[in-house]
């Protein structure tokens, strides 16, 4: 397990990429077009593939099609790319999501933030605790509330099977005071914000970052990437700058729009994917598509400075 946890703690620092998924004209899963869409990831040779993740539109699909999701991303990587197969809802229906992605060959398992809205955060990070106990492969924690205590999260960064937390709050102070905590566990704090907080994510002690961008961008992530890693922060937000108005376009209606922003970038690089699953965001407006074409536009055309 130690070369394992080493090797899904090494992909951790680099790109999560959270695929998202296509659907037929009949709103099924499209598996040969998510097929195509994992080659061409793993191709980019983006780290780690979060399969099912938000961005995959994990709280809109069937138990199945979730299965389906995991099944086709870990065929289609090839090994190329480590796959975190994510996981959620109930604990029951996480833990058997898990044990059927691990016996396709996930190499990890993600475990969604438990969104019960009578959840005690104490009992949030043990639903993350009891998952990486569960699991035969390296558990991911996706916090995406900044409830949790310090002690929490010191539980869930020094467990033996947990390789990192994935820490999608904007509460940079908690996060710095959690890292300054944990200075002993081997855990990897992730930026799960994507590309535009991952300069503050590392200024902070935090490593990696996640990315719904690397779908329509993938070299725009990995220049990102390798600019924070030289620690050239300057270069980062050069690189940031440009693909700011696409994030800021995911972040309307309350994040409702997150996936949508997405799937029709894609479509006007010529991938169709389909629309996004109601209740979020099925279409943007004209206005919001007319600015989204002029991003898309720009960023196609220019080569990334790292």
């Amino acid at each position: 397990m130690n070369d394992r946890l080493q090797t899904v703690r090494k992909a951790l620092t680099g790109i999560s990429g959270v695929p998202v998924t296509p659907y037929r004209q009949d709103g099924t899963v499209d598996v040969e077009k998510l097929d195509a869409l994992i080659r061409r990831l793993a191709a980019a040779k983006v780290h780690n593939l979060m399969a099912a993740g938000n961005t995959g539109e994990f709280f809109t699909l069937t138990m199945d099609e979730v299965r389906t999701v995991h099944a086709a991303t870990i065929k289609a990587a090839d090994g190329k790319s480590l796959v975190s197969a994510a996981v959620g809802r109930s604990l029951t229906e996480a833990k058997a999501l898990a044990k059927a992605a691990i016996a396709e060959g996930a190499d990890a398992i993600m475990g969604h933030h438990p969104m019960d809205p009578f959840a005690g955060p104490s009992y949030q990070a043990a639903y993350f605790l009891e998952l990486a106990d569960f699991c035969s492969v390296p558990v991911i924690a996706y916090v995406r509330s900044d409830g949790l205590s310090v002690e929490d999260f010191r539980k869930l960064a020094l467990h033996p099977n947990i390789a990192g937390i994935k820490f999608a709050s904007s509460n940079l102070m908690l996060l710095a005071e959690i890292i300054r905590a944990t200075h002993d566990a081997p855990a990897i704090w992730v930026c799960g914000l994507a590309e535009g907080w991952a300069p503050a994510f590392y200024a902070m002690g935090a490593k990696g970052f996640t990315s719904g961008l690397v779908n329509v961008f993938p070299e725009r992530s990995h220049a990102i990437h390798r600019a924070l890693e030289a620690g050239n922060y300057a270069t980062a937000r050069e690189l940031i700058d440009a693909i700011a108005g696409f994030e800021t376009l995911r972040t309307k209606y309350n994040n409702g729009a997150n996936v949508t922003v997405v799937k029709e970038a894609l479509g006007m690089l010529g991938t169709e994917v389909g629309p996004v699953r109601v209740p979020g965001v099925v279409a943007l407006n004209e206005d919001e598509r007319r600015i989204l074409r002029g991003i898309v536009d720009r960023v196609k055309t220019e080569t990334p400075a790292a």
